[in-house]
């Protein structure tokens, strides 16, 4: 299993850093957010150490959202809330804070307070929608 000697979720997998574990299997580890955004938060890692979906392997990330899908199910029978936010952030201009590949599951209440900030979407150029997604269809 590869893990980087200074990654606190590598840590937390080699249990030099206690966790509230909620599943675990050979591929990922799912654990209680300590600062959590809503009672009930968390984290979906896998246990090998990488720093983006960039560098993982399809399959790999195929099962992480496997175990997302179950998670999300487990928070709503336990705690039943109005909604589930799924994140899943990648690299500091997408506000990633560690740098190993992590899911967010976070319970939503109606009034909780949360908000995604600054998300206003507001209808962009066809002309350029149509051309970008021809380029990354190029590169699928």
């Amino acid at each position: 299993m590869e893990h980087k000697s200074n990654c606190v979720f590598c840590k937390i997998v080699k249990g030099e850093i206690p966790c509230v574990k909620v599943y675990e299997d050979e591929i990922a580890l799912v654990f209680m957010d300590v600062a959590p955004l809503n009672q009930g938060h968390i984290l979906v890692i896998p246990k090998n150490h990488y720093e983006s979906i960039l560098e993982m392997e399809p399959e790999t990330y195929g099962w992480l959202n496997k175990i997302v899908s179950l998670g999300a199910k487990a928070i709503q029978t336990t705690l039943k809330p109005d909604g589930i936010n799924i994140m899943q952030l990648n690299g500091k201009a997408a506000n990633q804070v560690v740098p190993h590949v992590h899911i967010h599951i976070v319970p939503r209440k109606f009034g909780d307070g949360l908000t995604i900030s600054q998300w206003d979407p507001i209808p962009g150029s066809m002309d350029d929608i149509k051309s970008i997604g021809e380029t990354i269809k190029r590169n699928f």
